[in-house]
């Protein structure tokens, strides 16, 4: 049929007219109004339209078919118009039932009519068997007028409104779906990504479907290869081929659909990846689809709000989404910004299917509604605006792990928040007149239930569930306690605070735990700052997902650097451009000597001990490998390299400085102007400055004193690394810098004896305006449609970047920079300068919390930079020249010149001149020869797969040289391994001469345990034994 056939169109409607149908839909149960009924309205306009519709509405009458109930209103007050619509339609009425297969490209009917409403229930017995697929990705169903019409002709051949029962419309499936839909899930997924954007009946027959169901008992890894030979290497784009050794590792599956700015969409996955939301823990992998829109600009996607996306015959539905951009700059490229888009991701959720009766299947969703399952997580429902109710239900999607333990078995109790108080007693409200709260996001949690939490954490952090031991965590607390007295307890302690999120029957708590030894076995104590969605107790909780998530723990603190931000406020504070230029002079000594220097080459190498070149670096020269050999001048060369584009963005480490989780006193023994902090060898006391990113106001950076709190420790015992903050009076430190909480936030604290010798702190930060409240959209004022359609609204909103924050960040750091260049004789510009910083200040925090508040944040054109420093790398048309600290830091770095150049001759380690058997030599270059054609496809993989891909290709072939994940866990013969692994050497040396040093890089990646180990014993002298090193330890010996 052509496009200009009238089922082809979408006929859009005024939004009022377009509400009042869905409102219809709802609450008469009805299936979406079908085309030819949408173009009567159309052709009657809006208020006819209204008058039709509201009459519907009013009406007691069952209504059999609200598209006939339409037709015949409109027959009878404006007979022409409908005539001729009833024309159009007779003139190309479809011969025959269809339905849009799901393999195909829209994911609404743009050639059709919709099947049902976002909340109403599918009738499974009304499916058959017989469909046709006509175009790509969409999904509903249409019935011919003249079937319809015959249902509603009064026996005087009239149109009328029925009164019988409804009758559900038919829908037709293929075969193809029926067998398919046959399949282990996660194999179905992958047949219906490796057909792209083809129509599922173009390029799978019946047969074909047959012969792959019989695969569904193959492994996934031999399923997926020939369903790529067979359809992937076709229609799908390699790089984006879901290739795996350990499909079957407990790993979560993760499932993609990409949806273009028609409404058109294909699908991507499963991929596999090492950490779990609550969201996937409690609904399952398969129950769960990633939505992300692709493009900027309007989308054809109001069937997607109100019909979904169909997998097969699974039928996912809008959920809660997720923004994972970063903070956006307006000086993005144009692909740039087309990725932050993207990183918009919806997530879906199965709530029915379009299965014919006898293949469905029972999941966890079943028979429930999409409000019904959302407070299976917590009672969002009692949230009182839309913007907190994404914001709190996106609580579910955090990367944690869950405490495996029966939480009815825990006590939780709720103890009173700590208001700032003035000094008649009464409380201190903020700007929007809510009690400002000393306490704001920290618990407690009993000692026992702390270690669980460290050993848990402590786990293998990318690991599974499967290894908890829930046999011991389903005991009472009383055995609980006496466990963690035991052995296990002598080998781990209780982490000072625990940052968490807390799902409890329709309570959805967010924040910290401190560890207080004081309370029974198996208590918790939250605050009602810590409360982000009350319970609703009118309603019987029957099923909930409850849990105890752990997002992070408190733990030693790694390497710490300064940022522009914390350098222009410590300038502005007295302390002089010379410690900050030395500070980088050290640095880039370091990094210049890397090639020469052992001490400097690790002092680097473990800066950078998160990167590979880092961590292999460190192994390398503490294995005695020489410094000029060729890798590990390749690797020096990247951290050199790395060092100095960091120091260029203001990133200078600084030594005795910490960044360190933030709570409350417990004692009530602190003053304003004290904080107690904990390191690894317990309390320390003296001067200490404190802040917390993003701060940008001038005092925000605080001088305080340290003192030691004896009382602390019945409370805290031995526990480590956090810092404490005063709960007397009326203001907080903590609360001044940035409106800093403790639900998570790490905060900086120096003891530097430099910074505190010329410091001298300003006044604290002090809201001077604030953006003025937006109306406030109650979720309960909406339908559920209604709802729906306004959480879908902002997820597709959210995806449009906001610049207001960037802007603001950018301008300060501008004003600042110009600031610190002044001289005394311009005091008026100056204070024009800080007039506007300040402006800026409040602007930039407001915006921080827009999407939770609601706020419309703007940055006044008065207070926007237009020229800029530049170390902020604007480009030279939007720069000027800096000589501030920040300017001439740049310039230092940038004037810095690479005088070493590394060998380009490739030579290797005498250590591994050994004779080994030529059969590894021959095994191992042909493995090396499909490990290059490997990590090629694996390179080439999408965002979402690119790292996994190439994660997989090295375990795959460091699982054949050990047998294990590494040399430490092999039960292979050492022997072997070590023979093997010098043959991994030589084939990858003996190519890379002919290819670049950059090809030595499989010999490390593969066999670095082995080969540095071998290395180490063959380099070490007759009384000398290698001696094994935390990176921790040697960070610390070399500071």
């Amino acid at each position: 049929m052509g496009s200009s056939s009238p089922y082809n169109q979408d006929i859009r409607l005024p939004k009022k007219v377009e509400m009042t149908i869905q409102t219809i839909c709802l609450e008469k149960s009805q299936p979406p109004l079908k085309n030819y009924a949408r173009k009567m309205l159309a052709e009657i306009g809006e208020q006819a339209s209204m008058e039709v519709l509201t009459e519907i509405l009013s009406s007691n009458q069952p209504i059999k078919s609200f598209s006939g109930f339409v037709s015949f209103m409109v027959k009878k007050d404006y007979p022409v118009q409908a005539t001729a619509v009833l024309a159009a339609y007779d003139s190309c009425s479809p011969q025959s039932h269809k339905m849009w297969s799901p393999s195909s490209t829209s994911p609404h009917t743009r050639n059709g009519e919709n099947l049902e409403s976002p909340l109403s229930r599918l009738s499974m017995n009304s499916i058959t068997s017989n469909l046709h697929s006509t175009s790509p990705q969409s999904v509903g169903c249409r019935l011919s007028f003249e079937d319809e019409t015959q249902e509603n002709r009064s026996p005087n051949g009239a149109a009328s409104q029925p009164s019988a029962p409804e009758v559900k419309e038919p829908i037709t499936i293929t075969q193809q779906l029926i067998t398919l839909n046959k399949l282990e899930y996660r194999k179905l997924f992958l047949v219906m990504s490796y057909i792209g954007r083809e129509k599922l009946d173009d390029v799978v027959t019946v047969e074909d479907a047959e012969e792959i169901y019989r695969m569904n008992e193959f492994p996934m890894q031999a399923f997926e290869t020939k369903i790529w030979n067979k359809y992937g290497q076709r229609f799908y784009d390699e790089s984006d081929r879901s290739q795996y050794l350990d499909w079957d590792s407990g790993k979560t599956h993760v499932y993609y659909c990409h949806v273009y700015q028609d409404g058109s969409y294909y699908f991507k996955g499963p991929y596999l990846n090492s950490m779990k939301t609550h969201l996937q823990r409690s609904l399952g992998d398969d129950n769960i689809l990633i939505v992300k829109f692709l493009e900027d600009g309007a989308y054809g996607t109001g069937n997607i709000a109100q019909e979904g996306i169909l997998v097969g015959l699974r039928r996912y539905r809008f959920f809660v989404f997720k923004d994972d951009r970063k903070k956006v700059n307006k000086n993005q490229t144009d692909k740039e910004k087309k990725t932050a888009y993207s990183n918009v991701r919806c997530f879906f959720v199965r709530v029915d299917s379009v299965s014919p009766y006898g293949y469905d299947e029972n999941y966890i969703l079943s028979g429930k509604t999409i409000g019904e399952a959302r407070r299976m997580f917590m009672h969002i429902h009692t949230i009182s605006s839309i913007e907190k109710y994404m914001a709190r239900l996106s609580l579910i999607l955090s990367k944690s792990i869950k405490l495996e333990i029966n939480l009815a078995a825990v006590i939780i109790e709720k103890i009173k928040d700590i208001p700032f108080q003035d000094e008649g007693g009464f409380v201190i409200h903020d700007e929007d007149g809510k009690p400002i709260l000393h306490t704001d996001g920290t618990g407690y949690i009993s000692e026992d239930l702390a270690i669980r939490c460290q050993i848990c954490f402590s786990a293998p952090k990318y690991g599974t569930d499967d290894r908890f031991e829930k046999n011991d965590h389903f005991a009472d607390f009383a055995d609980i306690a006496r466990q963690v007295r035991g052995a296990e307890s002598r080998n781990k302690e209780a982490p000072l605070l625990v940052q968490c999120r807390i799902f409890h029957e329709g309570y959805a708590v967010k924040g910290t735990l401190l560890v207080n030894r004081k309370l029974e076995p198996g208590t918790i104590q939250i605050r009602p700052s810590m409360i982000k969605v009350e319970r609703d107790h009118n309603i019987k909780v029957e099923e909930a997902f409850n849990s105890l998530e752990i997002v992070n723990i408190s733990h030693k603190p790694g390497r710490n650097c300064l940022s522009k931000y914390l350098i222009a406020l410590l300038s502005y504070g007295g302390v002089p451009q010379e410690f900050f230029l030395n500070l980088v002079a050290n640095t880039l000594e370091d990094a210049r000597n890397v090639y020469t220097n052992r001490r400097a080459a690790l002092r680097v190498a473990s800066n950078h001990a998160g990167l590979d070149y880092g961590f292999l670096a460190q192994r390398m020269i503490c294995s005695g490998v020489p410094l000029d050999e060729p890798y590990l001048q390749l690797c020096l060369s990247n951290l050199e390299n790395g060092e100095k584009t960091k120091l260029k963005t203001g990133k200078i480490p600084l030594d005795e400085s910490f960044y360190l989780m933030g709570t409350a006193d417990p004692t009530g023994v602190l003053n304003n102007d004290e904080v107690c902090v904990i390191l690894g060898n317990g309390q320390i006391s003296g001067k200490v400055l404190v802040y917390r990113n993003p701060g940008m106001h001038f005092g925000d950076v605080h001088v305080m004193e340290a003192v030691y709190v004896k009382e602390l420790e019945e409370f805290v015992g031995n526990a480590k690394y956090g810092v404490f903050f005063s709960t007397k009076g009326a203001t907080s430190a903590a609360y001044e810098m940035a409106t800093g909480d403790f639900d998570g936030d790490m905060y900086w604290v120096s003891r530097n004896p430099e910074l505190l010798k010329y410091f001298k702190a300003s006044k604290p930060w002090k809201r001077v305006l604030s953006a003025p409240d937006s109306k406030k959209r109650n979720p309960k004022e909406f339908s559920d449609l209604e709802l729906e359609n306004e959480l879908f609204q902002l997820c597709l909103e959210a995806r449009t970047p906001s610049f207001n924050m960037a802007t603001a960040a950018d301008s300060w750091l501008t004003f600042m920079d110009r600031l610190l260049t002044l001289g005394d004789d311009r005091t008026a510009e100056k204070k024009s300068l800080m007039k506007k910083m300040i402006r800026l200040v409040d602007i930039y925090y407001d915006a921080l919390d827009a999407p939770k508040s609601g706020k419309k944040v703007k940055v006044p054109e008065e207070l926007r930079a237009e020229m800029y420093p530049h170390h902020m790398e604007k480009g030279s048309e939007l720069s000027y020249h800096s000589s501030s600290v920040l300017g001439q830091i740049y310039d230092r770095v940038d004037a810095l010149k690479n005088d070493f150049v590394p060998r380009k001759e490739i030579w290797k380690l005498p250590c591994f001149d050994v004779p080994i058997p030529e059969i590894y030599v021959k095994m191992w270059k042909s493995r090396y020869e499909s490990y290059r054609r490997e990590m090629t496809k694996a390179l080439k993989s999408g965002d979402e797969s690119r790292n996994d891909a190439a994660d997989e290709v090295i375990k795959k072939y460091k699982q054949l040289l050990y047998e294990a994940g590494d040399m430490e866990e092999s039960a292979k013969s050492s022997e072997v391994i070590y023979d093997e692994a010098i043959a991994i050497y030589h084939v990858t040396y003996d190519y890379a001469m002919e290819h670049g040093v950059e090809k030595c890089n499989f010999a490390w990646r593969i066999a670095a345990s082995a080969l540095c180990n071998l290395c180490a014993w063959k380099l070490a002298g007759p009384k000398e034994k290698p001696l094994p090193i935390l990176p921790s330890l040697l960070r610390e010996l070399l500071t």
